[in-house]
């Protein structure tokens, strides 16, 4: 009974050293295959990595367009202290703790950024001043739509225009 269970398999050996052979117009197709398969990775690859900057240069324009909000916010909130220590000063020139706290603003504005936007004397400019009042010439020399007096000072953060000037302008 033992030798009914027994089956002969003949087993085919193959030697590592022997190479299938490919023709030379498969070696080429394959050659070819794996080319483009190489340049499409590569593709993929590049596409990805512009992406990736893409998103990196996205994400800090918007960081940075957030915090400059944020600063022009706050400046907007002490233009108004800026426009009481002037009026505290228009009517007591001479006391030096409004003069001090005058300077210490001008000092904090500087730091901050926020730059007074210069007025009389110059030529009126929408962009930058808002004429409220028009009154004749104090003399000849003086041109047309130049700015005589200030009424609120106007303020700038980098290039843009926190409050514009309110200003009297020449006829």
């Amino acid at each position: 009974m033992e030798n009914e269970n027994k089956k002969e398999v003949e087993i085919e050996t193959v030697s590592v050293d022997e190479k299938p052979e490919v023709s030379a117009d498969k070696q080429t197709e394959i050659i070819e295959q794996l080319n483009n398969k190489v340049a499409e990775l590569n593709d993929k690859y590049l596409r990805i990595a512009a992406e990736l900057e893409n998103t990196r240069r996205r994400a800090s324009l918007d960081i940075e367009s957030v915090s400059r909000n944020r600063a022009m916010g706050v400046a907007e909130k002490i233009l108004p202290v800026m426009d009481a220590i002037n009026a505290a000063l228009t009517h007591n020139p001479d006391d030096e703790g409004i003069k001090t706290m005058q300077r210490a603003m001008e000092n904090a504005f500087a730091q901050i950024g926020i730059v007074k936007i210069e007025s009389v004397g110059q030529i009126l400019n929408p962009q930058f001043h808002n004429a409220i009042q028009m009154v004749d010439k104090p003399d000849e020399k003086t041109p047309t739509n130049t700015i005589i007096n200030e009424l609120q000072p106007g303020y700038m953060f980098g290039d843009t225009v926190l409050r514009p000037a309110m200003v009297v302008v020449s006829k």
